[in-house]
């Protein structure tokens, strides 16, 4: 990925996206567009107009972390748009994160992972990397995803997603999906600019999918920590569910995540009876989890 062209295209869309009012400046006289100007983030960032057409033009080696601190206060970035803006100044110094730099290997989970994930029977979880790669999953969770796990997905969320129509009825919001599968898949983009295998992905959704191609362009990003989701399964209907991440210190880059359903709730009820088809359907996964063919590195 080039660096250079995705922190000026990453500056500017921020720079478009935040109005004179916003950033709490005087409005006078007619606007060209809605968005600072160049020497008004300059001016907020208290950096010279040129330096800062500079740093957005994506010159970010060298740049020091108070002023990018300077300019992410500027621009109004929230926690996950001014980690971004710090990857993107880390890959340009040549000090990316190596978190696509794992052993070039097949990827099998742990047998201590598999229990963990098998111990985890009141909804679905799963392990998934920044491509969003499903990995390793629990009985109840390979039901859950069956239809990402055996169609054009191919265990890929955000093939799902874009590629898939069934996911346009699996995700009642799929708008709301669609915008946070781009943006998670952006900022993995920032965090390791050289993993082949993301670049393949964006490029191959870029080609296949205007409506992701249109996303992409859009320049989001954002942190998938917790939150609630609905889905309507094709056994069990509709599902509304919390979900928490957590990072895998043991395994860079990985995160688990695990959905569950409010106590005494539709949901819960049918959770449980999707876990009562997982127990019973011939497809659940052995105990040992769900082998994945993805390649770490």
């Amino acid at each position: 990925m080039d660096t250079r062209s995705e922190a000026r295209e990453f500056l500017m869309s921020r720079r478009a996206n935040l109005t004179p009012e916003q950033a709490g400046l005087p409005v006078s006289g007619h606007r060209r567009v809605a968005g600072l100007r160049r020497g008004e983030v300059a001016m907020l960032a208290d950096v010279s107009p040129e330096y800062y057409a500079k740093i957005e033009r994506g010159h970010l080696a060298g740049v020091s972390d108070a002023v990018l601190e300077s300019v992410a206060r500027a621009l109004r970035l929230d926690d996950a748009e001014h980690e971004h803006l710090f990857d993107l100044a880390r890959a340009a110094s040549g000090a990316a994160r190596p978190v696509g730099r794992r052993r070039p290997k097949k990827w099998v989970p742990r047998d201590s992972l598999t229990r963990a994930l098998d111990a985890i029977v009141l909804g679905p979880a799963f392990v998934r990397n920044g491509r969003m790669d499903i990995l390793a999953t629990n009985a109840l969770g390979r039901v859950f995803y069956d239809e990402v796990l055996d169609g054009p997905g191919q265990g890929n969320l955000a093939r799902f997603c874009f590629l898939d129509e069934r996911a346009r009825t699996f995700y009642p919001d799929w708008e709301a999906a669609a915008d946070i599968t781009v943006s998670i898949l952006r900022t993995e983009a920032g965090r390791d600019p050289r993993d082949k295998q993301l670049h393949d992905l964006i490029g191959e959704l870029s080609t296949l999918s205007d409506v992701f191609r249109t996303r992409w362009g859009e320049h989001d990003v954002r942190r998938h920590g917790s939150g609630t989701k609905t889905f309507h399964h094709h056994e069990v209907g509709d599902l509304t569910l919390t979900y928490e991440a957590m990072e895998l210190t043991a395994e860079p880059g990985l995160s688990l995540l695990i959905y569950t359903a409010e106590p005494g709730s539709p949901s819960q009820e049918r959770l449980q009876l999707l876990a009562s088809l997982a127990a019973t359907s011939p497809a659940a996964p052995p105990r040992s989890g769900h082998p994945t063919t993805v390649q770490e590195g």
